[in-house]
């Protein structure tokens, strides 16, 4: 421990170990406190001459102090503490696994209204009693105290643990087995680390106004999606993963060919024709489709400094394009204002205007196609990247945002960062061949396989699945055309050792400030989150014939702020006589991100239910 912290210890015996860290941490501030009264806690051998030691050395002891109830200790009233300790917590006699789970998740709910915003608490307990994979050997669960789930209830994460190193503590002698005067075993004891973790914030609704080839447009993004807005990972100086990723890639793919990447910004939102022409490979189901609302004259539109506090948004924010940097109307009086009005389309089908781009690709092309009439215009007869056959030297690249319509599973990504390059090389240079080669010698040692097959090659890894592909098209006998598409967040869990892609999208500063020194490829995250907890859930209802199942993912990840890993149907029944058919889902909620309990995971459950009811209109069963 660093000195000069404010450290509480409850739960003290003979004060043994309250001593030695008055000792040891002269410069810190020791409140000792136990639940006897005075004249019983003295009665401990060595009790008398530890609250002496701890006394002179500048701390302070109090008698009868209720560790479920530190709140209403007056003394304490007023007072954070940058340490809560509490050593070999236990009911007393021959209480049970259950009690002790109580008394636990009692004390970190009392413990954290005296804890300071980035305090820890300890919590040691006897090898086994813990039941986390550190253990050894390792209880079965409903033997266990649980330790995480109980801190969970308190919106506390375990950040470390590590054996209790008894002989460290050489004036330390435990008491109080079975509420007597007597130690008890400490070998292979474990010491737990807990912070706080940052709160749930719901999803919210983003009004959002974009111009999209020349018409001014404002939509609602889906609620699931509203944290995955504007984040600006890719920014530049940006330390996020994600931005570290592309830039490994870029630089490595430039040894062979220079790359250049675009710094036009693009909007969220695409054409559907424009989507047709161009995003063939993607299915289009798996697209959020997008209708305009009608434009609100009376709405604010937030400022940038407004924009900054996130977390704060109200659920209905309107965000203006000029504010988030996606697009810029040069002559705003000349745009024209789309609205809904006179569109009269279902909402819910897979037809409409707009769709919230699954790809890059439409605007790549539409960037390539400005760029080729500006070099006409300018009299070029080609560009000083190509030469006399339109076969270029450098690959043109796009990085930025993708959305998909996909079903709540552990690798899905509702969005994902998208790195986009392209060019045109001669077949005499075998392009393909150097960049499978390049992208190998890239991405080999991170579990990444490059395959070839017929018109490009996929990229693959376990256990997500598909990261990358490339498109070949031969644009003439001499020429071939590149298009190398990557997941730059699946690439960041691989490269980075992430347990989880949803990490990337952490809001706790824990997360970014590992890689606040630019750390290389291949450097292991560690997670501030150890050993997170399960909780399974069913849901059976009624539905009636037009039941969309996309729909109910989308209400998963909204009801269950991004925790659902898992949803698993795992039974159907249509009823013979009515126009009614019955589903029963398994939903698997867990998080890498947040502390997450029994009690959050029902209450996101039944929030899950209410939706459900309200806006599918299924009958709960």
């Amino acid at each position: 421990m660093s000195p000069s912290l404010s450290i509480l210890l409850v739960g003290e015996g003979n004060f043994s170990f309250s001593a030695f860290m008055s000792h040891i941490h002269a410069d810190s501030r020791v409140t000792a406190t136990c639940l006897q009264r005075e004249d019983e806690a003295l009665r401990h051998e060595g009790a008398a001459a530890n609250v002496l030691v701890i006394k002179d050395s500048g701390g302070s002891v109090i008698f009868g102090v209720d560790c479920t109830k530190l709140e209403e200790c007056v003394s304490l009233q007023g007072h954070l503490f940058d340490r809560v300790v509490f050593n070999f917590p236990h009911c007393g006699r021959k209480s049970g696994v259950k009690k002790n789970r109580e008394l636990l998740k009692n004390f970190f709910l009392s413990c954290v209204q005296v804890l300071a915003e980035d305090g820890e608490v300890h919590v040691t307990l006897c090898n086994g009693q813990g039941g986390t994979p550190a253990d050894e050997p390792r209880r079965e669960r409903h033997n266990s105290w649980q330790v995480v789930a109980m801190a969970a209830e308190a919106q506390l994460v375990l950040s470390d643990i590590r054996p209790f190193e008894s002989g460290k503590y050489q004036s330390y002698k435990c008491t109080g087995y079975r509420s007597q005067d007597k130690g008890f075993h400490v070998d292979k004891a474990l010491l737990h680390v807990f912070t706080r973790s940052l709160p749930y914030v719901p999803a919210r609704i983003l009004k959002v106004e974009e111009v999209v080839e020349g018409d001014k447009v404002q939509y609602n993004v889906p609620p699931e999606l509203s944290d995955y807005m504007f984040r600006d990972f890719l920014c530049s100086g940006s330390v996020h993963p994600v931005r570290l990723v592309q830039d490994f890639l870029v630089e490595g793919l430039a040894e062979n060919w220079p790359v250049s990447m675009t710094t036009e910004t693009t909007p969220l939102l695409i054409t559907t024709a424009r989507q047709q022409t161009c995003c063939h490979e993607i299915d289009s189901t798996q697209c959020y489709w997008i209708h305009p609302l009608q434009k609100d004259l009376g709405s604010d539109v937030l400022s940038p400094a407004d924009r900054d506090k996130d977390q704060l948004l109200s659920k209905d924010t309107c965000i203006s394009a000029g504010e988030v940097d996606r697009v810029r109307c040069k002559d705003a009086e000349s745009c024209n204002i789309r609205s809904a009005c006179p569109v009269v389309v279902d909402p819910e089908r897979e037809t409409g205007l707009y769709l919230l781009r699954p790809s890059l690709l439409p605007q790549m092309q539409e960037l390539l196609n400005k760029k080729e009439e500006v070099n006409n215009k300018a009299g070029s007869r080609r560009d000083t990247e190509s030469d006399s056959d339109g076969v270029t030297t450098v690959f043109h690249g796009l990085s930025g945002l993708v959305f998909r319509s996909v079903s709540v599973h552990v690798w899905a990504q509702p969005a994902f960062h998208q790195l986009l390059l392209t060019g045109v090389f001669s077949v005499d240079c075998e392009p393909i061949t150097f960049l499978r080669q390049r992208l190998d010698t890239l991405l080999a040692s991170y579990g990444v396989s490059v395959v070839t097959v017929q018109g490009g090659l996929r990229l693959t890894a376990q256990p997500m699945g598909l990261v990358g592909k490339v498109f070949l098209n031969h644009k003439s006998e001499d020429s071939i055309s590149l298009t190398v598409s990557l997941n730059l967040d699946l690439l960041a869990v691989l490269l980075f050792s992430l347990p989880d892609w949803r990490l990337l999208w952490s809001h706790d500063q824990r997360f970014l400030k590992q890689f606040g020194p630019r750390p290389s490829p291949g450097t292991a995250f560690r997670p501030f989150s150890l050993f997170p907890e399960h909780f399974s859930f069913d849901i059976s209802f009624w539905t009636g014939p037009s039941w969309e199942e996309r729909r109910f993912h989308a209400l998963v990840r909204e009801a269950g702020h991004g925790t659902v890993e898992q949803l698993k149907l795992i039974d159907t029944f249509s009823h013979p006589d009515l126009s009614q058919t019955s589903y029963c889902y398994r939903l698997l909620y867990h998080t890498h991100t947040h502390a997450l309990s029994h009690t959050h995971a029902l209450l996101f459950h039944k929030h899950l239910e209410s939706l459900l009811s309200s806006r599918l209109q299924v009958t709960l069963r």
